[in-house]
């Protein structure tokens, strides 16, 4: 929990999850009648995983209702990434990659929208997909390390071995995210991330 030295409220309160070094974390809104105010990351505040925390580029996304994102990671210089919803609500769903993780191959899911005050902080090595629960999602994502292409990779978002519980049955899917492969193929081809 970190505290506002000089008023004593709590600007975040940072939860562990099922999966080792992902953390949920509640942000403080301030609310009056015009509407509300938070800060979305400051550094002084997030210094708890040191350098994966020190975000060096934003991202914003927006999709449409039942559009499924995912479940994407870099396998050379993974990225950790601070995952907060502007508008909308989500489904938000993190896998653990890392080989020698006590949580490896294991699975969580968040419901997040704009009114949770929920933000999901992974750490490198952690896929990471949502999908759409509303007609329209704003997400902001802030990373650690520079997105490059030729890095990029991804789990199928339907792995048997894996068994995500998506909470609908026939998702809006990307040409790239269907062609996906499962996780035993991204094994036999040495497709997890490099930590």
């Amino acid at each position: 929990m970190r505290i506002y030295p000089k008023t004593g409220k709590i600007m975040i309160k940072i939860k562990s999850t099922k999966i080792h070094g992902v953390f949920k974390i509640n942000i403080n809104k301030y609310k009056d009648k015009r509407g509300y105010f938070y800060e979305i990351y400051n550094r002084k505040n997030y210094n708890f995983k040191n350098d994966l925390s020190k975000f060096i580029q934003s991202n914003i996304s927006m999709s449409k209702k039942n559009v499924l994102r995912g479940l994407h990671y870099q396998i050379k210089n993974p990225q950790s990434q601070l995952v907060s919803v502007i508008s909308g609500k989500i489904f938000d769903v993190v896998v653990d990659l890392r080989a020698n993780s006590k949580t490896f191959m294991k699975y969580d899911a968040f419901t997040i929208s704009e009114n949770s005050n929920t933000q999901i902080f992974m750490p490198p090595g952690v896929a990471h997909g949502f999908v759409s629960l509303s007609d329209k999602v704003i997400i902001n994502y802030e990373v650690n390390k520079i997105y490059k292409k030729d890095n990029e990779c991804g789990l199928i978002w339907n792995d048997k071995r894996i068994n995500i519980k998506w909470p609908i049955l026939k998702p809006i899917i990307s040409k790239r995210d269907r062609e996906y492969k499962n996780f035993d193929f991204l094994v036999r081809n040495n497709q997890l991330p490099k930590i």
